[in-house]
């Protein structure tokens, strides 16, 4: 058995967190618990065994994905949050419900072949059904946002579109058509985004549970405080660095916010740093989490499915921006910790690298496997199948990890009901995604970012990052960058961006929502652990993630993607993270030494000039910040001399 405590903290805060919606879910007691137990166990074998040795058509396996995910919904979601008991049987029979829907799409879709696609009202009923249950559980679990949008594009495919007038103008089609295509169709809720949930989404979210539940959360925090504990501001570092191994498998920002933050805060806190940094350098680097490879959230997959680019390229050109966020968040921590003369932890609160990695060596065996499955060619479905294989197996081989059959199980519970607030999100973006195919309204809304930007691609990534802000204010981040990358990634591409650019810096903005007020989950949930003021602890993650703004304007200006010559991607990436370095002095204030605003916007204008797409501006920049050195340095020693004398 494992020697690990049944629930970890890491895995409640995936559990509670999955898909950054803000929820209320029912305490589970009793008969529903175990229900819900045995759902989620249910639910993780079939999707094991549908995506590796069952047949079953595509839409028919996204009803048995539909109606596992709003089965375990409403029974996790009250129909009221402040008597959930009291509509616990209301609960029941909408579950019971949803699952109808589902089993009706798999037992009769058929006979509606066989007539020539013509649906009876019995059809249109069942569609009709399944679209309310649909939006009704995302109510429940993501807030009003995302079913008032799927309501109004509804509405304007259905009539509302025929009283605009120009571009925006849509004659509508009938309800019966509608129902068809949102429940039949390969392009409504069981169409493109239900099998990236059922199928990459689903079994990523499950690897991530049997990791978690093997023990690598707590062998991740080891490792990160081993690693960069004797460092000045070690805590806040091994916040930055455990965040980022751990968002690589949770993909959650305030999941990672929650599971870290419980330990790197207090420690932060402990040294020297004030309540609000500490917070918000753990959001920053939380929200970062999702932009690390290999698994980056479901963004990779979505992104993936959506452009036809292979993950393997996906993730692989994602790897240098990543680590370059993750470096200007190191940045601003280490300058502070110089700034304030923060000591480094003492050697007792250090453990020894050799003891954890003799401890959990075993967890890099499923992580080197799924990359190695993905570098072979397999596909990202059978590479995580493979990988909870190995984390099973590779837990074996270490008697402080060992996974017994109640840990297996456990975890296939928590990998089916991590899941729905995900899957619903997913599911009821299929209704959104639907209609904007229908009517055309990315071209539509491509064509009017193109009129308000005048052609300049800057304006209108301005204009996306914009959007991105206002709908992550209420949407979680997939569904922001599933909305986003429909609607904009077309006005980007035909700006002569790459296609791979445009989806990248979309999903790139689809998270500054989790660091940026007034409306950021990931800084206020670090306020809450910090005790700190969530508004303050939100202005500093901002700070703090700059480079989530920054380094995707080089996607688009600079061949950082891999879309160039190697020695171009390398030069790009090196006088970024110098230029990303050098912003961070200007809001620091401080290098060497403690420095003037003069001195600051001079290290601004270097880093203008490192991020600048210009080879020559960067070799100007790079002179520049040595003289700036040089005269710092000066400056200091002649301060000290004088400091010094005085004092003799």
């Amino acid at each position: 058995m494992s020697q690990n405590p049944p629930e970890t903290a890491e895995a409640e805060a995936l559990a509670d967190a999955q898909g950054e919606a803000l929820a209320v879910k029912r305490v589970l007691t009793g008969r529903t618990k175990m229900v819900l137990y045995v759902a989620g166990i249910l639910c993780s074998l079939f999707h094991l065994w549908v995506n590796t040795i069952g047949i079953m058509p595509e839409i028919q396996r996204n009803a048995l994905h539909y109606s596992f995910i709003l089965f375990m919904g409403f029974l996790s979601y009250p129909l009221s949050k402040s008597h959930p008991r009291a509509t616990l049987p209301v609960d029941y029979g909408l579950a019971i419900i949803a699952v109808a829907m589902g089993i009706y799409l798999v037992l009769f879709e058929d006979a509606l072949h066989a007539r020539n696609e013509v649906p009876i009202l019995l059809d249109l009923v069942m569609a009709g059904i399944a679209m309310v249950l649909m939006i009704e559980i995302t109510r429940r679990a993501a807030g009003w946002l995302i079913p008032t949008l799927s309501i109004l594009f509804l509405a304007y495919a259905l009539g509302l579109g025929r009283h605009f007038s120009g571009l925006w103008n849509f004659p509508g089609v009938t309800i019966e058509r509608m129902l068809y295509r949102m429940y039949f169709a390969p392009d409504g809720i069981f169409g493109t985004i239900a099998t990236i949930s059922s199928t990459f989404v689903f079994l990523f979210v499950l690897f991530a549970a049997f990791l978690l539940k093997s023990g690598a959360g707590e062998f991740i925090i080891k490792l990160a405080n081993a690693a960069l504990g004797w460092s000045v501001g070690g805590p806040a570092k091994m916040a930055v660095f455990g965040s980022g191994l751990m968002g690589s498998v949770s993909g959650s920002a305030v999941a990672n916010t929650v599971g870290t933050g419980s330990i790197t805060i207090p420690m932060m806190k402990r040294i020297g740093f004030s309540p609000k940094f500490a917070g918000g350098v753990e959001a920053a680097a939380s929200t970062g989490g999702q932009l690390m490879p290999p698994i980056m959230g479901a963004g990779a997959f979505i992104m993936s499915q959506w452009t036809q680019i292979s993950y393997l390229t996906i993730v692989g050109v994602a790897f240098i921006p990543a680590i370059m966020y993750f470096l200007t968040v190191a940045f601003f921590v280490h300058l502070r910790a110089k700034k304030l003369g923060l000591k480094p932890l003492s050697k007792d609160e250090i453990p020894k690298l050799g003891k954890v990695l003799k401890e959990g060596w075993n967890f890099f065996i499923p992580i080197i496997a799924l990359m190695g499955f993905l570098i072979y060619g397999f596909t990202p479905t059978f590479a995580a199948c493979a990988g909870i294989g190995a984390i099973v197996v590779s837990s074996w081989l270490n008697p402080h990890t060992r996974m017994g059959v109640k840990d297996i199980v456990d975890a296939l519970a928590m990998g089916g009901q991590n899941m729905i607030s995900t899957g619903v999100i997913l599911l009821c973006s299929g209704i959104v995604i639907g209609v904007v195919l229908m009517v055309g309204m990315g071209i539509k809304f491509s064509m009017l970012i193109a009129s308000l930007a005048g052609g300049s691609l800057m304006i209108t990534i301005i204009l996306i990052a914009l959007a991105s802000l206002i709908l992550g204010m209420g949407l979680p981040v997939t569904a922001s960058y599933i909305v986003l990358a429909v609607l904009a990634a077309p006005a980007m591409t035909m700006l002569g961006v790459s296609l791979l650019a445009a989806h990248m810096l979309i999903f790139w903005y689809s998270q500054d929502a989790n660091v940026t007020p007034p409306v950021c989950l990931a800084a206020y949930s670090a306020a809450g652990i910090a005790g700190s003021k969530p508004i303050e602890t939100g202005f500093e993650s901002w700070k703090l993630a700059k480079g989530i703004y920054i380094i995707p304007l080089l996607f688009c200006y600079t061949p950082l993607l891999f879309e160039g010559p190697v020695w171009r991607v390398m030069e790009t990436a090196l006088a970024g993270t110098w230029g990303l370095y050098c912003f961070a002095v200007f809001f620091e204030g401080f290098n060497i030494t403690r420095i003037g605003w003069g001195q600051r916007l001079v290290f601004f204008a270097i880093a203008v000039l490192l991020l600048w797409p210009n080879l020559w501006l960067h070799a100007f920049g790079a002179a520049l910040f040595v003289v700036s050195v040089v005269i710092e340095k000066a400056i200091s020693r002649r301060t000290t001399v004088v400091a010094g004398s005085v004092s003799s």
